[in-house]
This record gives C-alpha cells, sequence and structure tokens, in this order.
C-alpha cells in the first residue's frame, strides 16, 4: 500500500497526469449514472425504437444547445396536448347525444427558421359512430387556413407535412413555409408570434369524446441531437462509456496479464515450453488482426463479447512476450531467485511471488495506455458494420452517421459528438499511462 500510495503521490505531481485522472473520473462517473438511471433493457428498447417511442422526436435535429451560439435561434419540438389542458376543450350539446366539441392548441413560436414537420394525433372514443372533426390552422397575423376534415378512428396520425391536397391549396412547395410564412417578407422567413391549431368536432353518441396532441417538429432536440429514425443520440453516447471503457479495460488486463504470465512461465521452465511459446508468439505477430475479427463478424457473431474473446485471444500471444521474456531472464538470475530456490520455494511460487512482481511496474503504464486502443478498435470494428446489432455504442453511431451521409448532409453533430468521446477517451488515458510510465522507468523521469 505504501508502494502504491508513494506512486500515487509521484503520479500527481504532473498536470498532464491529473488532467488524465480527470477526464478519467468523469468517464467513470458517466458510466456509473448511466447504469443507474438508464439500465441495460431501457437502453435497447429505445435504441431499437420499440412502441414508436421516438415519434415526438424530429428527424436528423441538431443538438438544443445549438441555439446558444451567437445568431442561431432555430425551432425546438413543441408538444401541445388537449389533456394537459383541460381548459382548451368547450364542448356545447345540441341534442340527441350530439355534441359540438372545440379543442383549441394555441402555442408560441419565437424562433428564426421553420420546422421540420406537423403532425396531429388524434384520440377518439366511441362506441359506434366516429366523431367529424374539422381542423383549421391559425396564424399570429389573423390568417385562418382549413388544413383538413378528419373521421378519426380510436387512434388516428394526420401528417399534415404529407397532405398533398394542403399543398396545391397553399400553393407552395412545403407545407411548413406556407404555414408559418409571413405573407410581408420578401424571403421565405416564419412568422414569430402565437398559432393556434383548432379543432371543431361533432360527436354522435352520450359520452363520445376525443383529444388531439400537436406536435411541431423542430430542427433542434435534446443534448445530442437526434439521427435518421428520430432516435435521441443521448442514449448511445452515454451507453457507449460504459461499453467503451467495459470492452478497454477486459481487453487489456485479459491480454496484459495473461502474456506477462505466459512470458514468466516460458522462462523459468525454458526448454521446450519456452520454444513452443515463442513459436506461437511469432506466428501470432504475422496473423493479420482486424481481418480476424472482420471474418469472425462477418461468419460467426457480432455480439461485443465474442468480439471481446477473440481481442484477448489475439492479443495473448503478441510481441509483448517478447518484452516481457527479456526482462524475466535477467531476473532470473537475481540473487534471490537463488535464495528461494535453496530453501525449497515452488516453481509456481517463484514465479508468482518473486518474478512477476518485479515486471509489474513496466506492466502498469503497458496496460493504462493499452486501454484506449482496444476503445478504438470496437469503435473501428461497428464502423466497419461489425458492431454488435443490439448494443448502442460510439462505434455504431458513427457507422449510421456514415450509412446515411451525415457530414454530407452537414449533420455534422453526428460525428462530432462520438469522435469526441473516443478521442477525450484516448488522450484521458494516455497522459495518464506516459506519466506512470515516466514514473516507473528511472531513465524517463529527467524526460
Amino acid at each position: 500500500m505504501t508502494g502504491l500510495k508513494r506512486a500515487f503521490l509521484n503520479l500527481i505531481q504532473y498536470p498532464s497526469a491529473v488532467a488524465g485522472l480527470v477526464i478519467i473520473l468523469l468517464l467513470v462517473a458517466l458510466a456509473v449514472y448511466t447504469l443507474i438511471s438508464l439500465p441495460y433493457s431501457e437502453a435497447v428498447r429505445l435504441w431499437r425504437g420499440a412502441d414508436n417511442v421516438w415519434l415526438e422526436n424530429p428527424r436528423n435535429a441538431v443538438p438544443a444547445w445549438y441555439n446558444l451560439f451567437p445568431r442561431v435561434n432555430v425551432p425546438v419540438t413543441t408538444v401541445v396536448d388537449s389533456r394537459d389542458h383541460p381548459e382548451a376543450v368547450r364542448g356545447e350539446e345540441l341534442g340527441g347525444g350530439v355534441q359540438d366539441v372545440q379543442v383549441s392548441l394555441p402555442f408560441e413560436f419565437p424562433y428564426d427558421g421553420f420546422p421540420k414537420e406537423v403532425t396531429v394525433f388524434l384520440t377518439a372514443d366511441f362506441q359506434r359512430q366516429r366523431p367529424n372533426l374539422d381542423l383549421s390552422w391559425h396564424t399570429p397575423d389573423g390568417r385562418s387556413i382549413r388544413l383538413s376534415t378528419v373521421i378519426p378512428g380510436h387512434t388516428e396520425t394526420y401528417r399534415v407535412s404529407q397532405d398533398a391536397r394542403l399543398l396545391r391549396q397553399l400553393r407552395t412547395r412545403n407545407v411548413e413555409r406556407g404555414l408559418f410564412g409571413d405573407p410581408g417578407a420578401e424571403h421565405a422567413v416564419p412568422a414569430q408570434g402565437t398559432y393556434e391549431l383548432l379543432v371543431e368536432g361533432l360527436t354522435f353518441e352520450e359520452g363520445s369524446s376525443f383529444s388531439a396532441r400537436l406536435v411541431v417538429y423542430g430542427q433542434a432536440h435534446g443534448l445530442a441531437g437526434t439521427d435518421h429514425r428520430r432516435r435521441d443520440l443521448v442514449v448511445a453516447l452515454m451507453w457507449g462509456t460504459p461499453l467503451a471503457l467495459a470492452f478497454g479495460f477486459l481487453a487489456a488486463m485479459g491480454s496484459s496479464i495473461t502474456t506477462m504470465f505466459i512470458a514468466a512461465f516460458g522462462v523459468w521452465y525454458g526448454r521446450w515450453l519456452d520454444g513452443l511459446i515463442q513459436r506461437i508468439t511469432e506466428t501470432n505477430m504475422i496473423l493479420p488482426v482486424l481481418p480476424i475479427l472482420i471474418m469472425i463478424g462477418t461468419m460467426y457473431s457480432r455480439s461485443i463479447w465474442y468480439i471481446l474473446g477473440a481481442v484477448i485471444a489475439l492479443s495473448i500471444f503478441s510481441a509483448g512476450i517478447k518484452t516481457y521474456r527479456a526482462m524475466f531472464l535477467q531476473v532470473k538470475e537475481a540473487p534471490y531467485i537463488e535464495a528461494a530456490r535453496a530453501y525449497g520455494a515452488s516453481n509456481v511460487r517463484i514465479v508468482v511471488r518473486y518474478m512477476v512482481p518485479k515486471i509489474i511496474p513496466v506492466l502498469i503504464p503497458g496496460f493504462v495506455v493499452l486501454i484506449p486502443s482496444f476503445v478504438f478498435l470496437e469503435a473501428t470494428l461497428a464502423l466497419l458494420g461489425l458492431g454488435d446489432p443490439i448494443l448502442p455504442t460510439w462505434g455504431k453511431v458513427l457507422n449510421d452517421a456514415n450509412a446515411n451521409g451525415a457530414l454530407h448532409n452537414g449533420h455534422y453533430y453526428w460525428v462530432l459528438l462520438p469522435a469526441f468521446l473516443l478521442m477525450l477517451t484516448g488522450l484521458g488515458f494516455s497522459m495518464v499511462g506516459f506519466a506512470l510510465d515516466r514514473i516507473f522507468n528511472p531513465r524517463l523521469r529527467g524526460i
């Protein structure tokens, strides 16, 4: 414990190491928060978009904080539901079970850009006779635009933006520009102010009723924006953190420790065992790791855990065995090893208690630096389309962005946010690893 405390005190003497530790702690905190606040099953359900969970999200929307930049005022998604505003519903009995109902859904639109879509979700409660609804749109300058007549079932979706008849009525190529455009402006700009969707309907049964929910899909949404399937990218960015850290840590831990022990036992026992280990290592060193992983993902399984096992297996007999072997050959000839032999220590005890601890100071810096390399490897496989099809990861986000032309279409946030987290992970572990190398390697302390 004293040695670890001394190493930590030496580590915090390096400003770069302190910055790296802060980054790592923030990533770990985000990973822990994600596991607590967003369980695995919920994350998978959200990422798959089950039950139309993202129905009220716009497609390809930039993050909401985009509006914090100077002279940027793009619309965010607005949702107005009559069930949340009972005062918006007015009814009048006409006799014979017929009721005249009006639902008013006003909302403010203070933005400089046009929304992406406008949709009305209708819900009706009736036994046999459906209600008859007339929808109209009222603008801040007093204009009234008739939208459509709808005879809904128990649930009905009226996609205003896809109404071809309304498009011809407005004499425009874009419904949103016709509904929100300022008729007095020379260029196409939205009129700011209070808009209103008015739903006037007749119900024909006692107890029959209906409700309306208006969704004006904006150009900005959430902390990380949305993708082509309306999914909130926060889910993938958050869950990508524990997955990336777990993959990198387990792969680095499994390959580093196993490699060190194999090299130690090979040196100690020597002869045919050492020769066999060296031949396997030399053969493995010439094998192309990435094509092998691609083959496994294509022909067997793309599960992240199968890929993790393959990565560890291919990394065990790496060039590290050659490095550790050279160190263990020196340790093997040390006087205290001869003393251990003299008092009858077993072979396993000599390797585990006396040889391996001497190499751990060399193992630790390499282990820390190795973590981000495995994180990048997993992201690379996902970017190539070989990521886990179920789990939301940073690499999967990049793959979706590449497949849907994010950069070509100007959706830079879709690429920059996961790339930033990948670079931040690499930066944090690299700064700590290089500082540890200077601490444990006396030759580098003056650099």
